[in-house]
């Protein structure tokens, strides 16, 4: 038992499936088969029944009638009447109370049918009924004045159980056809129900040889398992766009910190020749070195803030921030440290509303637009930033007339380390982190970021997020 078990733990699906799809029609068929067998037999032995009744009353409604005394002169009509009412394979027979045979007709039956029966009591017209050896007998008691008897019809039943063993013969046939139908009907529907795994499974195996580039072919049928494939497909994609993302995250990190790291190499190596000897050269090679570590510094806290940015948001209540109060607070603040440019605020439309996101990131990500717009206005210096409410979603957006973006550039911006003018980026200490780090907060909290911007007219960044009740988080 154990061992077939083991056997049948270890099938592949595609037989356990064709196994037990046979098993069930089978079942069914040979459920339907011993029904329709049993209905057909009694159906037969009734329609016998119903026959040999009808003939048992018409004896004795002829025997009443003419009130015979079963001697001598009646013995002739009623061998006559009896001939006449008896059916093919059919004998009928009157016997007095000592069981001895009166009279009797025979239609196809051999002599010596039947047995001798006693006395009966009682006047039903059913009688009694007997199966015995292929024979269907009926008897019933007749008793007219002094005569007491016995009336038996016997009906031969040979073609009857030939017809049951003929239909038996064709229903065991049907069921060995049934048996190979339903195991090759089985083993096709699994065959079908199967065929998209076994193609995921190779696409599985293709993408472990020769990488993520690999997709599942999808079929026509808009069934559960299209679904499945699309949906692993669309998984794939995504995986797939990380992957490069993470690989193209790696060498822009790699490019940003081998810089700094070989300037400082090259000052140490310096001193450690000769320049340690000049002050000179020792005061630059330190201040070179210092700023390409303020530099480290800087992009390492940059990363960090991009990777908790991109953490998962913890399930529970959201906090809400104050659109107006942090846009005032952040251009009053961007206009001390920038006092070359003018700023302005408009927050009419945002008062007494909440947005969905902690007053914390609001703040970072207000101060990376405006930071970008200060470094890339260099000569029309001003900045506005807008708060109003569209579709239920608290709409901020921060407007310059700088150098604006090239148009072939718009859809990199928001990239890690991507920088429109590198050149420029780098004298003014930028690592294109800041955008990647806005967006990925922006989306952590269910908004969006959409830029639009004219080369030499400027840029307008729009940031959407959903607006909650203002006491939410308080």
């Amino acid at each position: 038992m154990r061992k077939l078990t083991r056997t049948w733990l270890h099938l592949p699906i595609k037989w356990k499936l064709t196994l037990w799809s046979s098993l069930l029609l089978f079942l069914l068929f040979a459920a339907y088969n011993a029904v329709q067998y049993v209905y057909v037999e009694q159906w037969m032995i009734k329609r016998e029944k119903t026959g040999v009744q009808q003939t048992m009353r018409a004896a004795l409604n002829y025997f009443l009638e003419n009130e015979f005394a079963f001697k001598g002169a009646d013995l002739a009509p009623i061998r006559g009447f009896l001939e006449r009412v008896n059916g093919q394979n059919q004998g009928i027979r009157v016997l007095d109370a000592n069981g001895s045979v009166i009279v009797s007709v025979s239609n196809g039956l051999s002599g010596g049918w039947g047995e001798t029966p006693g006395s009966s009591a009682g006047g039903e017209i059913a009688g009694t009924w007997q199966r015995s050896d292929n024979l269907l007998i009926m008897r019933s008691p007749l008793t007219i004045f002094e005569f007491t008897g016995t009336i038996e019809i016997v009906r031969n039943t040979e073609d009857f159980a030939e017809l049951i063993a003929a239909f038996s013969r064709v229903m065991l046939l049907c069921g060995l056809g049934a048996v190979f139908l339903s195991g090759f009907g089985g083993w096709m529907l699994a065959r079908q129900v199967l065929k998209p795994l076994q193609s995921m499974s190779d696409t599985i195996r293709k993408i472990k040889r020769k990488g993520l580039h690999e997709r599942v072919p999808l079929g026509g049928n808009q069934d559960e398992i299209y679904t499945l494939m699309s949906m692993f497909n669309k998984m794939m994609d995504q995986v797939e766009r990380s992957f490069l993302q993470q690989k193209q995250f790696v060498e822009d990190a790699s490019h940003e910190l081998r810089t700094p790291v070989a300037i400082i190499e090259g000052h140490l190596a310096m001193l450690r020749r000769w320049g340690k000897n000049d002050p000179a050269i020792l005061e630059e090679s330190l201040d070179a070195s210092i700023h390409e570590l303020a530099r480290l510094k800087g992009l390492v806290q940059e990363l960090l803030a991009l990777s908790r940015a991109e953490a998962a948001l913890p399930e529970g209540e959201r906090p809400a921030a104050d659109p107006a109060e942090t846009i005032r607070q952040i251009v009053r603040n961007s206009a001390v440290v920038f006092p070359a440019f003018r700023f302005e605020a408009v927050t009419d439309k945002v008062t007494g509303v909440a947005v969905g996101i902690p007053e914390q990131q609001l703040e970072q990500i207000l101060h990376i637009l405006i930071d970008n717009s200060v470094k890339y206005s260099p000569d029309r210096k001003s900045v506005r930033v807008t708060g109003t409410v569209r579709d239920g979603q608290v709409c901020i957006q921060v407007s310059d007339q700088g150098a604006g973006i090239p148009a072939s550039e718009l859809p990199r911006v928001l990239d890690r380390f991507y920088r429109v003018d590198k050149a420029r980026s780098g004298e003014q200490g930028g690592h294109g982190l800041g955008l990647a780090i806005a967006k990925r907060l922006i989306e952590r909290y269910d908004g969006t970021i959409k830029i639009d911007s004219v080369e030499h007219e400027g840029t307008t960044v729009t940031v959407l997020l959903p607006a909650v009740p203002p006491n939410n988080g308080k």
